[in-house]
């Protein structure tokens, strides 16, 4: 497959100060193509002219025809992805398992793509989570504007394919686990009420449950504002810590003002509960016990990715069902390499997302996108 491919420079010293996307076996260009257009939508290949170092002390041949002159090489024409305005991604490259290692690319890399893009680089990482390893990889200074958007969709292409992002000049090495992320977001044309969706979702998961306040609302609690008394001998002052020095610095003075106020927001409180608005958003639950919880989020969607812009079924509007994985340890779904027993739970948990995404897609069609907004084919969840 790669016999016709053009080989990568390895040696090239410029080639170790730009970012490179290493892919295995069996990934060909047109499917780079696809998660490029899912992400930028104006890409598209053009041919480069590849820069070819030249060996020091190399005299080239001459030759007579037509008059005496140097025969020039002709340097090797390669194909790049346009990605954006001021950066290009050239390849596939073909690379040997030796250069692939020394470059620190995994030995199973079979073909190379060179990104050329400009350097903006921010402030330094802040801590917390990594999930991607940028923080890792730029520790005197995150990527930003269009440097942060190529680093971010070359990090997603190789967890989609398999494969590895070395980053130029520290020399970093990201292999981004491809089982990492599991949320998945079905978009669609139809709205499906909270009853039809629950029903939807219990057919793959019979102990699915809509998300519902567990309350009602009954007013401002009993005690709080002006007339509050505590706060005093560390005792919480109710409806929070200041709030009565607050209202008395800043609230209204006149008390007939105050009382109609109240009473108009209670007259509104009170209709709102009697003929409360449509539902613009719900949820859909299932508690998975230590294994964490599935939710179903449903609500209107304005920005859909580049690749379902311009479908005539998008044209009067898309709903988005989004199908989400949290685990009993939130903070682990931002490590980069995450604890055994979370491994296993998003191991459980993933064939529960992909059967619940799966039947919503049975029940309304459209598309499934996975968390980088890369299409997914429902056959193959």
């Amino acid at each position: 497959m790669t016999d016709d491919l053009p080989r990568l420079p390895a040696a090239d010293p410029a080639l170790r100060r730009r970012h490179l996307l290493g892919l295995p076996d069996g990934i060909g260009a047109d499917e780079v193509e696809v998660l490029a257009i899912s992400r930028f939508a104006q890409a598209h290949w053009e041919d480069v002219v590849a820069d070819v170092p030249q060996q020091r002390g190399f005299v080239r041949p001459v030759t007579a025809a037509l008059g005496i002159r140097t025969v020039t090489a002709a340097a090797p024409t390669v194909q790049a992805l346009r990605l954006a305005r001021l950066s290009r991604l050239a390849g596939p490259y073909a690379v040997s398992p030796e250069d692939a290692v020394g470059l620190g690319l995994p030995a199973t890399t079979v073909v190379v793509y060179d990104l050329d893009a400009p350097r903006e680089r921010g402030a330094k990482p802040y801590p917390g989570g990594d999930r991607d390893g940028l923080k890792r990889a730029f520790p005197d200074g995150l990527p930003v504007r269009e440097e942060e958007r190529v680093v971010q969709w070359l990090v997603a292409c190789a967890r989609r394919l398999g494969g590895a992002v070395r980053i130029g000049e520290s020399g970093v090495v990201l292999t981004p686990d491809v089982d990492g992320t599991i949320d998945l977001t079905l978009f669609a044309d139809r709205w499906l009420e909270p009853s039809q969706a629950l029903a939807v979702v219990q057919s793959v998961v019979p102990r699915a449950r809509l998300s519902e306040a567990s309350g009602r609302w009954e007013g401002p609690q009993a005690g709080v504002g002006r007339a509050s008394t505590s706060g005093a001998g560390g005792v919480t002052e109710a409806g929070g810590s200041g709030l009565r020095a607050a209202l008395e610095r800043y609230g209204v003075e006149d008390a007939d003002e105050r009382q109609r106020l109240m009473a108009e927001a209670a007259a509104f409180d009170e209709i709102m509960r009697a003929t409360p608005p449509p539902a613009e958003s719900y949820g859909v639950l299932v508690d998975l016990g230590v294994d964490g919880t599935i939710s179903v989020e449903a609500a209107t969607e304005t920005e859909l990715p580049p690749l379902l812009g311009d479908l005539p079924w998008t044209a009067g509007g898309v709903v988005a069902y989004r199908v989400h994985w949290e685990p009993l340890l939130v903070e682990e779904l931002e490590m980069e390499k995450p604890s055994f027993p979370h491994k296993v739970a998003r191991g459980r948990a993933a064939p529960q997302v992909q059967a619940v995404a799966r039947a919503l897609h049975g029940a309304l069609g459209g598309e499934i996108a996975d968390e980088a907004d890369f299409l997914v084919d429902p056959a193959d969840l």
